[in-house]
Order: structure tokens, then sequence, then C-alpha cells
């Protein structure tokens, strides 16, 4: 099956800071791609090189490939067109993304006029269709309704709304569950995924929430530190993590037991921050490693093959596989 979109390289700087470190990754129409790690990872600066949505100082490098077409080489008026018609993005806090002195039902329509071409009277209908597609109670009242008039949970449907109003190829959903309770949380990615399935786009679902990743995500790529350290189907993933990162990240969330809700007793953690990995000289994650040897402040580590449908970037894991095949990437 063709890539929808093609990240190779991608690389984002700030002066001497360097964010987004070499990320490559791949995501097909109808899948949904998981882009997980704790905060500091550079996950939504990822998202926002993609939509090209960066501050002016950032330089970018790499490639990243949309249907064949070169996102970071498009002149910014072919970008705007591209961007919320084609590729768009859920972003993080609703009430801070939402225009607080316009109705949702102008906030929705305007995406439609824009890219669509329809009248006012038009995007008015379509936006009450839209409200009632996620699910927002008596859409036809609420389309007047202004951001502070709705709760948490509905800010964020109002987002999928616009988001999904010109039928998007890709969507982009950064974290489009913080801050919500349990409920309005499964209500959400439930939704979600149904547009998924309907829509047939793909999905780039970036998230700290394993619990989200184990339900909901085709395949699943870890960062730390601005790199991909590992990359795998979800059920491989969990029952057998092989970067540390990982195998820490799972370690430290609550588990599932047989005959009870939640194992007993605390979490394990991962010792340090992220903050460690600033300027850190071969592998990024070394400082906070259980499995650290001198030999990792060397180059930093290569992607290794060590089966099908998986990366890994630590060959320290490679002695204990089984598999003879595993091979080097390069990053």
């Amino acid at each position: 099956m063709t890539d929808l979109l093609s990240v190779e390289g991608l690389s984002v700087r700030f002066g001497a800071a360097s964010p987004v470190r070499d990320v490559s990754f791949s995501a097909r129409r109808g899948e949904t791609l998981a882009l997980v790690g704790e905060s500091g990872s550079g996950k939504s600066l990822t998202a926002l090189a993609l939509m090209r949505l960066l501050p002016r100082n950032a330089e970018t490098a790499g490639r990243v490939l949309f249907e064949g077409r070169s996102l970071l080489a498009l002149p910014e008026r072919e970008m705007r067109a591209l961007r919320g018609s084609d590729i768009a993005m859920i972003f993080q806090e609703p009430m801070t993304s939402l225009n607080p002195v316009a109705s949702i039902g102008a906030q929705i329509g305007e995406v439609l006029r824009i890219h669509e071409g329809l009248s006012s009277r038009a995007a008015r209908a379509r936006a009450v269709e839209l409200l009632d597609l996620v699910r927002i109670p008596d859409p036809a009242r609420r389309v007047d309704d202004y951001p502070h008039q709705l709760s948490g949970g509905m800010r964020q449907r109002v987002m999928i709304a616009i988001a999904v109003a010109c039928r998007p190829k890709l969507l982009i959903a950064d974290e489009p569950t913080t801050a919500l309770d349990v409920t309005i949380q499964a209500q959400v990615l439930e939704l979600l995924d149904g547009l998924r399935r309907d829509l047939d786009m793909a999905l780039l679902l970036i998230t700290h929430d394993l619990g989200v990743v184990a339900q909901w995500a085709d395949r699943v790529v870890v960062m730390y530190a601005g790199r991909k350290v590992e990359e795998a189907l979800p059920e491989p993933l969990f029952a057998s993590p092989l970067h540390p990162y990982t195998r820490g990240l799972l370690a430290a969330s609550p588990r599932l037991k047989p005959g009870y809700h939640y194992s007993d007793g605390p979490l394990d953690e991962i010792p340090g921050s992220i903050t460690s990995a600033a300027g850190e000289s071969g592998c990024a994650f070394r400082p906070r490693c259980p499995q650290a040897r001198a030999s990792c402040a060397g180059a930093v580590p290569e992607l290794y093959v060590p089966g099908e449908n998986r990366l890994v970037a630590c060959p320290f894991i490679l002695p204990q596989l089984e598999a003879p095949h595993v091979a080097a990437l390069g990053h």
C-alpha cells in the first residue's frame, strides 16, 4: 500500500538547539499511527513542522512527502490551501485554540467558506451538520454559542468538527484527550476512530497515554529527546518492548492484573528527567538508562531492524533477540 505521508530525516533547529533530530516515519490511509513519549520528546514540534506552523526562527531539514508532494518545498500559498483541507490538526488545548469572540458556528463556517467556497448560509447549515456529526446535543441552537459556554469535552468536539469539515486525508490529533475525564476521553477517541473509518483518513495520534495507544493505534513510534528510538505494532511493543526507554515507559504505567483493577504498590519510575539529554553526546537516554555503558557516549545509536515491522535504536538489545537477520538502517 502506498504511503499517504512519508517523513524522512526531519529535523528542526532553533539556533544551536535541535529539539527534533532525524525523525522518519510514514502513515497510510485508514491507519492510526501513534507518536509516543514524555513531554519534551519532540512530538508536538514534529506535528507543527509537518503543518509548517513553526515560528519564523525555526529551521527545518529533511523531506516530508504528502501524496508525493514535498510539503517543506511548497510555496506558502499552496501550503495554506492544503492546511485545513487535505491536512488538518486538532491542537492540544481547545480553549486557547478557539477564538473567544466568535461563535463556534462562525469558526467552523470560516473553514468551509475558505476551502470550499460555501456561502455564509450554506456554511452555517453545514456547521450544524458537523456539530451533529461530533455528537453535540441540539446543534441548531449550539451553533451560535461561544467557546466559554461549552464544557471542555464539547470544545474538543468543536475542534474536531473544524478539523474534519473538509474531509481531510490526514488528521493530526495532538493530545486530543488531555484534561478530559475518563468517560469523555473514551467518547472523543471513539469519535475520532469512527471518523477515521468513515473518511478513510490517516490519523496521526500524539499522546503520552499508553492506554490510549494500546487500544487505538495500528502502529507506534516512540520518541525520546527529538529522536525515534523504537517503532513497532502495538501488540509486540507492549508484550516485549526492546528499547530501555520504552521499557521504562511501560513500567511507569498502571498495569492491569487478572482479577484486579490495577496492580497495587508504587509504580516504577525512570530516574532523572528528559532535560539531561541536552547536549548529551551519543545516546540521549544514557544519563537515565539502567543499562548504560561507556560506549553509549560515542555515536548516536543507529536504527536496527530486529524483526518484521520493528525498529529499535539500541545495539545492546540485539544479543537478546533470536532473529539472526538483524540489520542496521542508519539514522
